[in-house]
């Protein structure tokens, strides 16, 4: 079964990637864990919040890939503890965002479970270009040339 494409229209030429991006991101936010936030935090900046309760900075590794932030965890496994009950994830995991074009990761913190990833968004340029239009042969007459006929 086929289904339709939303980047099919003859007038968004050169946006098959964004299908794939789409994609991508659906299939990245079916899993819920760990929770997350994205928030505004002024005019140009971004910040993601990941609740990563019982996750060391050496458990975690934040990597940009292309255009894509990928945010991993892993804890160690403990083998000396003995659980009752075990409640509390520890579990690995891989979260993965989408970023636009130009949005630029400033850095990431650790603080009392949660791991704060900062963005910044670049104030948007306009680029006008003037394309020139040049003069070409028209079509209609034939460049070829008739062979020369020999006469004896």
């Amino acid at each position: 079964m086929s289904r339709m494409s939303m980047f099919n229209s003859p007038l968004l030429l050169g946006f098959d990637h964004f299908e794939q991006l789409v994609d991508r991101a659906a299939k990245a936010s079916n899993d819920g864990y760990p929770p997350y936030n994205i928030e505004q935090i002024g005019e140009e900046r971004l910040r993601i919040t990941l609740a990563v309760a019982g996750f060391a900075e050496g458990d975690l590794q934040i990597t940009l890939e292309e255009n894509q932030l990928i945010v991993r965890g892993r804890q160690r496994e403990e083998t000396e503890r003995i659980y009752l009950h075990r409640g509390i994830a520890a579990r690995q995991f891989q979260r993965a965002f989408v970023l636009a074009e130009g949005l630029e990761v400033t850095g990431a913190e650790l603080e009392n479970g949660l791991l704060h990833v900062e963005l910044r968004k670049p104030e948007p340029t306009s680029v006008v270009r003037e394309i020139k239009i040049g003069l070409g042969k028209p079509r209609h007459q034939s460049t070829a040339v008739a062979p020369e006929i020999e006469r004896t």
